[in-house]
């Protein structure tokens, strides 16, 4: 059984330690608890920007949650000794969430990304799952950080459609500090995402099975966009690898 207490640090950040499936358990089951906070799903990338960053790593770590989203955070999690750790795919939550609440017990909104993915998105979602209830949707303007009027005036607007989970798709950092700023505001539980909206809309393709089980779905992304992922992927990866076993030689364990 998932446990949300259970924390495996990871330079720094907080993360939450277990199997998919459970941790879907528990956010459903715990909903109304959860409600006003923010759900993190953290990779490789993100982790080395809260390593460098403060601030945001003071975002991931006040997250209700803050999942694993990504091979060599889980697997840094297990050479810790922490035995509960495996990966916790946005992408993959969002699929075991949609295919729990097909029936309409729990009401969905999705904020970020453009119209023509958001538009992609439902209509995918209703043909897979004719019985899902989605709240709304909205794709704001893309800005570096909206104004304090600008996320009242969303928050207000999220919060009319009364749904009970607000799947963020901004991209990180963006959507972390989003969700910072939206907490103990809004009446539903946020969960950032990412490109989870472009993988389910269908905009955009996933790594087969095999990649994913072999923990090389970054390698796949960086083959269909190795101009934008370069950098995210090979040298912040290479960093990650770097700093975990310098501390590691250093005293084996580090928070």
């Amino acid at each position: 059984m998932f446990d949300p207490d259970i924390r495996c640090p990871v330079l720094g950040v907080r993360y939450n330690a277990g199997e998919l499936k459970e941790a879907v358990s528990y956010v459903l089951s715990d909903i109304e608890s959860l409600k006003g906070g923010y759900i993190c799903f953290s990779n490789v990338h993100t982790t080395m920007t809260a390593y460098k960053n403060e601030a945001y790593k003071r975002v991931l770590n006040e997250a209700e949650l803050t999942f694993p989203d990504g091979h060599p955070i889980a697997k840094e999690q297990m050479r810790k000794g922490c035995r509960e750790a495996g990966r916790i795919a946005g992408p993959d939550f969002m699929e075991e969430v949609f295919k729990r609440t097909a029936d309409g017990s729990v009401s969905h909104f999705f904020y970020g990304s453009t119209d023509e993915t958001l538009n992609a998105l439902l209509k995918r979602l209703k043909e897979k799952y004719p019985g899902i209830k989605i709240a709304g949707c909205f794709s704001p303007p893309f800005v570096k950080e909206l104004s304090d009027e600008e996320l009242n005036k969303d928050i207000d607007m999220i919060n009319e459609a009364k749904a009970d989970l607000i799947w963020v798709g901004l991209g990180a950092p963006k959507q972390e500090f989003f969700m910072n700023r939206a907490k103990g505001r809004v009446f539903g539980v946020m969960l950032g995402v990412g490109a989870g909206f472009s993988f389910h809309a269908g905009t955009v393709k996933r790594a087969p099975e095999l990649f994913q089980r072999m923990g090389l779905e970054w390698l796949y992304r960086l083959c269909q966009d190795p101009k934008r992922l370069f950098k995210r992927y090979l040298i912040t990866n290479t960093a990650f690898l770097w700093h975990t076993r310098v501390l590691n030689r250093r005293g084996g364990r580090y928070g």
